[in-house]
């Protein structure tokens, strides 16, 4: 059966590579780009992409008037949130002086702080995740597969137990997260080529009581 998949736009993304991804992921599924609170909720899945600056991010999500229809998304259907679409589910963000998020996961987003020249900042490029908590958008991902990323800021969860997948960059930071309906995650799938690919097609098929039943 056909589902909708809604993408949310609040100004911040390149938001057809997204679009374009996922429709490749699920061919006979409709996927819509929308800031419509109405459409979001009678979506059967959401994804939340997003690039920018913290501040920028979280003013244009409340001049849309999305954060009530995102928090409850993100608590009650299948929701995927991309790069910055992972960094303001945490509480707070130490960019631009200090922002704060959308607190549905408590935690802080931290700057890169290198040790050593070699260290470049923003991470910007393919690296390697390594999978620390088995989940089923990891399915047919080998650990240690590689994803892309652009970001020059990091999460740290106050809940070490939603910890999905790290990566090394001059520390090991926290690049997915798992809990419930929400998988987040810093890298960008739809540019990392067949591992990004296979992630959404486990998106578009993940069922989240009945897929985590099966994992306890």
């Amino acid at each position: 059966m056909s589902q909708t998949i809604a993408v949310i736009d609040y100004g911040m993304g390149n938001l057809r590579s997204v679009q374009k991804a996922l429709q490749y992921a699920a061919p006979n599924d409709q996927v819509i780009i929308t800031a419509e609170p109405g459409r979001i909720n009678t979506a059967d899945r959401v994804v939340f992409p997003g690039q920018g600056a913290a501040r920028d991010c979280m003013a244009a999500i409340e001049r849309h008037q999305l954060s009530t229809v995102i928090r409850k998304a993100a608590q009650e259907k299948p929701f995927l949130g991309v790069c910055m679409g992972l960094q303001v589910l945490l509480t707070h963000s130490t960019e631009n002086q200090g922002t704060s998020l959308l607190n549905l996961q408590p935690g802080q987003v931290r700057r890169f702080r290198p040790t050593t020249p070699e260290i470049k900042i923003p991470h910007m490029g393919w690296n390697q995740v390594d999978i620390i908590r088995e989940h089923p958008l990891w399915a047919n991902i080998a650990t240690g597969s590689r994803f892309y990323f652009v970001h020059s800021y990091y999460i740290q969860p106050d809940d070490p137990d939603i910890i999905s997948a790290t990566t090394e960059h001059s520390l090991t930071f926290t690049s997915a997260i798992a809990t419930g309906t929400l998988f987040a995650c810093q890298f960008h799938p739809e540019k990392s080529a067949d591992a990004g690919l296979q992630l959404l097609r486990n998106f578009v098929s993940w069922h989240p009581t009945r897929d985590q039943a099966q994992i306890q």
